[in-house]
Order: structure tokens, then C-alpha cells, then sequence
């Protein structure tokens, strides 16, 4: 394992060590993709999941919706037994591995989307003692109903404030309501100062210059577009990084694996 130091032509401020990010997600015309596609992008280290009915081929917006009215009837009518809840094609993600879980969904008849509900059902009491964030995609429609949801079915989750509502009509254009809703909430890590394990490498600032103390086995730079500047195993090249630019520096040791936040000045 190497020891690498990244030369910064500005000083660096401000570092976080982040949590390990569960991103779990269900979205039927797309508009829920596209928030997380952007999303992603902002927590590189983040796992991705993608929740899919066991039926494939099914048209909710058939017949008004029909198909989409009748399954959150048969929640809110009985909403604690399982046969409720539709179908979901098996999902394979260890939630004990994480610290923090994003969920995002479309709302329904001011519901949650019952695909979403049936893996929370099933999952959320897995959930117990974890930060969760809560984005909702929908129309026009307010999202209590879909928090209520959330919180019946994650009911030991530490949930952050506020949830994060996209209308459609913002979708495309979603980039800095997700930076911003990331900022204000910390999820990812990239707000606050965290402390790490003892053993875990520490990024740091050293006579203008982004250091790592401990030893490591990769150090990845990111913009917050997720774009990939600096990626070293053994020597990464000395960088310059704009000022007022927001960065995250990932550094891997064995299992242990470091995300900060750097905020560069002038």
C-alpha cells in the first residue's frame, strides 16, 4: 500500500468521513429513475437498487389507472397483511451493511407506489436505527400521505428532515434541488465532521496540500457530478482544483473505505 499526497494549488476546508449509502428505488414512467440517475452521481460510493413488480408488462396507466387505484385500496384496507402488498421480484442487498437508506418513489393516490410498499413491508423492519431520506416524485399532489407511509413502514428508522419532493415538471432540471436537499439533510456524508475508525486513513490539509496520513490501497477524486478526476493505486498525478469547487476524495484501506468532503477556497 502506498502513501499519496494530491497538490492542490488552494487550501482545503472542511473534511467529513461519510456512511455507507443505500439508494433503493421504484419508478414506473422513469421520472424516479432520472432523480436517482442524478443522485448517483452525487454519492459515487452509494449502492443502487431498483425495485421491480414480479409481473412483468403490467400498464398502470391503463384504464385511468386503474390497475395502480386498486392496489393502494388494498393496502389502506388492510394494511398488515402481507397479502396486500403486490408482488416484487426478489431483491438481494444485505441492509445490515448500511448506515443510511435513501428511498425514492412516485406517489400514488397520495400514497406511496405500492411496489415500493410491499420491499418496505417486507424490509423496513431491517431498517431499525438507521438515518433514512424519503425523495418522492410526483405531479402536483403533496407527499404526507407517502411520508406516512414510510414511517408506518419503517417504523425504527431515524428519518431526516425534510423529505425531498420533485414535481415531474422538475425532473429534468433536479441536479441542484438534490445538492442542496444532500447538504441540508448530510446523507452521503457530505455535511458535518464525522470521526472515523482509529485505523481508518485521515485526509487532510497540509501546506496547501491534500494529504492522506495511513496507509491505503486507492485514492479517487470526484466532482459532485460524479465525475472522476484523480484515480490512483500506486501515484496519482498532482492536480489543481477549482476554487469554490466541491469535491469528494475517496480513499480505500482493505474493507475500511473513506469518503470526504473538501470544500476548496481561495
Amino acid at each position: 500500500m502506498k502513501r499519496l499526497t494530491v497538490l492542490l494549488t488552494m487550501f482545503v476546508v472542511m473534511t467529513a468521513a461519510s456512511a455507507r449509502t443505500l439508494v433503493v428505488y421504484y419508478s414506473f414512467t422513469n421520472n424516479t429513475a432520472t432523480i436517482v440517475s442524478s443522485l448517483a452521481a452525487r454519492l459515487p460510493g452509494a449502492d443502487v437498487v431498483r425495485i421491480e413488480p414480479a409481473e412483468e408488462g403490467l400498464v398502470y396507466a391503463a384504464d385511468g389507472y386503474a390497475l395502480g387505484s386498486a392496489l393502494i385500496a388494498a393496502i389502506r384496507e388492510n394494511p398488515d397483511d402481507a397479502s396486500s402488498y403486490p408482488e416484487i421480484k426478489p431483491v438481494s442487498v444485505d441492509l445490515a451493511a448500511y448506515d443510511e437508506i435513501i428511498v425514492a418513489t412516485p406517489l400514488w393516490w397520495s400514497n406511496m407506489a405500492a411496489p415500493m410498499q410491499t420491499f418496505l413491508f417486507h424490509n423496513g423492519g431491517q431498517m431499525t436505527g438507521k438515518r433514512v431520506g424519503l425523495i418522492v416524485s410526483s405531479a402536483s399532489s403533496g407527499i404526507s400521505g407517502v411520508e406516512d407511509d414510510a414511517h408506518r413502514l419503517i417504523p425504527g428508522g431515524e428519518f431526516v428532515s425534510p423529505s425531498l419532493w420533485i414535481r415531474s415538471s422538475q425532473t429534468g432540471n433536479c441536479h441542484d434541488m438534490i445538492a442542496g436537499w444532500l447538504d441540508e439533510t448530510g446523507l452521503g456524508g457530505s455535511t458535518g465532521i464525522v470521526t472515523a475508525a482509529n485505523d481508518a486513513p485521515v485526509v487532510r490539509c497540509v501546506n496547501g496540500a491534500l494529504s492522506v496520513d495511513g496507509s491505503y490501497d486507492r485514492l479517487s477524486v470526484y466532482d459532485l457530478a460524479g465525475n472522476l478526476l484523480v484515480d490512483g493505486a500506486d501515484d496519482a498525478p498532482a492536480t489543481a482544483l477549482a476554487a469554490d469547487d466541491v469535491y469528494l476524495v475517496r480513499v480505500v484501506s482493505g474493507q475500511t473505505e473513506v469518503v470526504n468532503k473538501v470544500v476548496v477556497t481561495e
